[in-house]
């Protein structure tokens, strides 16, 4: 029986969940792997081959994991859960006109939750995942910290995490750097393991075609939106489109009209079909309302709070003025205009390196 205790710790077969499991066996905790079967090729269709962390390769890459230091290895099945929950949403989102962030709705609804009810019933009393961010105890709260990567940080996917499940996370390569982890599995002897590509696609779409995905789940999809109205933010029509939900906000690329000058989707009217267009400048605003917001660093907000804003995966943040107006509901003013703010995203409030919270713009 280790001294450390119990641990179950997520296996994708990648290079960062399988060296967070070989640390913490060599740290002397008593390791369980565990790896989440989410979806598969056949119900999604698409025409790339099946890689990544549910192919069977990396499957049996985190069993070998297991199996070269002897700790057991458990898969698990939660294609259902994942269908309702993440896929359902995904298609519901773009279906209402936004753009859904699906790896956050899977961290807060689906990996924490499937992790710690298997956790409980191997008596575990941790989890761990390889992601690259930090968790500490301070001020009776359990407050998500940046990864010492700045090109790794993976902090804003986790921002939906409840402190019930922070209280029992652990996330080993938070002060390591990706070329640290590399070396490490190198010298550990998994040369493979270190060359192994990355995908940095949504997991359920391997082709990265969101627009093919979506006529797949939605019978009839393309006729039913075909030939929506392309107009000015004057409500000029300047032509037709293929139908709203295969448009973001921001886009410029795709659209297939020649009026002269750059033109970007500035917003999405699903209820007639309808897609704004305008230049840089109309995607600009300065203020944005945030819902579903779950706190991190701090119980509550107490009247205007200073934050660092990341409206995207890879935005590198605008200085905010945040303001709790709801139980759940914030209210974002940007200290400077930022561009394409898109409903369905996240909105992740920074304060320094620590997770304020987070919430889903409106």
């Amino acid at each position: 029986m280790s001294s450390k205790g119990k641990i179950l710790v997520a296996m994708s077969g990648g290079i960062d969940s399988s060296i967070a499991a070989m640390m913490l066996h060599e740290e002397g905790y008593e390791v369980i792997g565990m790896t989440m079967k989410t979806w598969e090729y056949a119900s999604v269709g698409g025409n790339k081959k099946e890689t990544g962390c549910c192919s069977l390769d990396s499957i049996n890459d985190a069993r070998n994991m297991a199996v070269k230091f002897g700790f057991p290895h458990y898969i698990i099945d939660i294609r259902e859960e994942f269908g309702e929950h993440i896929i359902d949403n995904f298609v519901a989102e773009y279906m209402a006109g936004r753009t859904p962030n699906p790896c956050v709705l899977c961290n807060t609804h689906i990996k924490w939750e499937a992790l710690l009810k298997r956790a409980d019933q191997l008596d575990c009393e941790f989890i761990a995942t390889g992601h690259y961010a930090r968790v500490r105890e301070e001020n009776n709260r359990y407050v998500v910290s940046k990864g010492l990567d700045d090109t790794k940080d993976q902090s804003y996917v986790l921002w939906g995490v409840s402190q019930e499940n922070l209280a029992r996370t652990k996330y080993p390569l938070g002060t390591y750097l990706k070329k640290d982890i590399k070396k490490i599995a190198i010298d550990a002897g998994f040369e493979e393991l270190a060359k192994k590509s990355e995908s940095y696609e949504i997991c359920f779409i391997p082709d990265n075609d969101y627009r093919g995905f979506l006529q797949r789940r939605v019978n009839g999809l393309k006729e039913q939106v075909a030939n929506g109205k392309f107009v000015t933010t004057k409500g000029e029509t300047l032509g037709t489109h293929r139908g709203y939900p295969f448009y973001t906000i921001g886009q410029r690329k795709g659209l297939e009209l020649a009026v002269g000058s750059p033109l970007y989707v500035t917003e999405i009217i699903p209820d007639t079909n309808t897609v704004v267009l305008g230049d840089k400048k109309d995607l600009e605003k300065q203020e944005m309302s945030v819902k579903g917001l779950n706190l991190i660093k701090y119980a509550s907000l107490e009247g205007e709070v200073e934050a660092v804003t990341k409206i995207r995966y890879k935005d590198n943040g605008t200085h905010s003025t945040i303001t709790q107006v709801a139980g759940d509901e914030v209210k974002v003013t940007f200290h400077k205009k930022v561009r394409a703010i898109a409903p369905g995203q996240s909105a992740v409030f920074y304060e320094g390196d620590d997770l304020i919270g987070g919430g889903i713009i409106q």
